[in-house]
């Protein structure tokens, strides 16, 4: 008898087994084919923009707005590796009231460094203070302590540039060079003289540099915002909308492999447009390492590699007209996910939608949506170590 229980024992065992092995090899072998394998969560304590950054060990590192959105507050919480739940949230502005949430596109932007210290940037409220040159809004930034217990004081960067307006960004590398960059007049006043300013760090945010303003002519749509990244190779990209000729609010490119100490720039589309569509763009890297892009243009969001490839942008399916604020991922797999926003705009929330695609950019499944994006709401996404993604929004 106790021979035949331990046979039946094993036996069970061994099915189960099998069952984990199959699933485990399901998520290894088989792209996402479902919506069942996209997870949706909400900002941790009902907070609004929220932007994602894992780090090496699989943890993710999340920042996130919370308050009024003219003079509110950023939080950052942490999520481990196979754990569903969120750390107790720490704030991140040292100066309450000192961040802003109102258009979208001035949030703030999360990066992790070699090691694995958090660095945020944001753009200062009217209230926050110091304020930058001419009473302009301060480009503000802080760094995780040593302890990684809470966050230094924040700083303001910006010190010869002014009249901030749409939203900065900011990236780190792996050899202790940290970029905070933004974009704002000089000399000349007008959109259409708007430079990109950079902030450079190398010594993993100690100290910065006083801004420097990259070479380009094209000038800067106010309230868009922009993007900052670093590729695999080390080098810099930003993505921001232009105003050239007060007209010519295409999303541009540039490049720098010096450390940002010069650049090169390529337009990646043209928008002709006379007044500035409150734009944010995002980007990743994908499983071949090379750096995906994605951006809004005329009401549709696109996505592409921002290699020397010259590929051809994909846009999201079904176009709607009123498509904004894109989020990207991909996965070990080289599966895309595209995250956007419907109908979303000054003071008016609308609905969450996004779509799978495989290694060759051919969409997977049936596009996803969802209902309730706050106003000045909009998503982040991440891929999981499993081969899913989640969407926080």
């Amino acid at each position: 008898m106790r021979g035949r229980q331990f046979t039946v024992v094993f036996m069970v065992g061994l099915i189960a087994v099998a069952m984990i092995a199959a699933v485990v090899t399901k998520f290894a072998t088989t792209g996402l084919s479902t919506n069942e394998k996209v997870k949706l969560i909400r900002t941790p304590n009902g907070g609004l923009q929220p932007q994602a950054a894992p780090d090496a060990s699989g943890a993710l590192h999340l920042v996130y707005f919370a308050g009024e959105p003219n003079a509110g507050d950023i939080f950052y919480v942490r999520r481990e590796r196979g754990r569903e739940d969120f750390s107790s949230p720490i704030r991140i502005n040292s100066q309450p009231g000192s961040a802003v949430a109102s258009g979208t596109m001035r949030g703030a932007h999360i990066a992790i460094d070699r090691s694995g210290r958090v660095h945020i940037s944001w753009n200062g409220s009217s209230k926050a203070s110091p304020r930058g040159p001419e009473n302009s809004d301060p480009m503000l930034y802080a760094r995780m302590n040593d302890a990684k217990t809470a966050f230094e004081a924040q700083r303001n960067l910006m010190q010869v540039s002014h009249e901030l307006d749409g939203g900065g960004s900011l990236a780190a590398d792996k050899e202790g060079n940290v970029y905070v960059a933004w974009h704002a007049a000089g000399e000349q006043k007008g959109e259409e003289h708007r430079r990109v300013w950079l902030a450079r760090s190398t010594d993993d945010g100690k100290t910065f540099t006083r801004e420097a303003a990259l070479v380009g002519e094209t000038g800067a749509c106010g309230c868009c915002g922009m993007r900052a990244f670093v590729d695999p190779s080390g080098a810099l990209l930003l993505l921001y909308r232009t105003a050239t000729g007060m007209t010519e609010r295409g999303t541009y490119l540039l490049t720098s492999t010096d450390k940002g100490k010069s650049s090169r720039g390529a337009r990646l589309d043209q928008w002709h447009l006379t007044s500035c569509p409150m734009s944010t763009a995002a980007m990743t890297t994908n499983s071949d390492k090379q750096v995906v892009g994605v951006w809004e243009n005329n009401g549709q969001v696109f996505f592409a590699t921002l290699d020397q490839s010259a590929q051809k942008p994909v846009a999201a399916p079904a176009a709607t007209g009123k498509r904004k604020h894109p989020a990207i991922a991909t996965n070990a797999r080289g599966e895309t996910i595209l995250v956007w926003t419907e109908g979303t705009g000054w003071k008016k929330g609308g609905s969450l939608a996004w779509q799978v695609f495989d290694k060759n950019h051919k969409p997977v499944g049936e596009m996803g949506a969802a209902q309730g994006v706050p106003v000045w709401g909009l998503a982040t996404a991440v891929a999981e170590t499993y081969g899913g993604f989640t969407i926080i929004y």
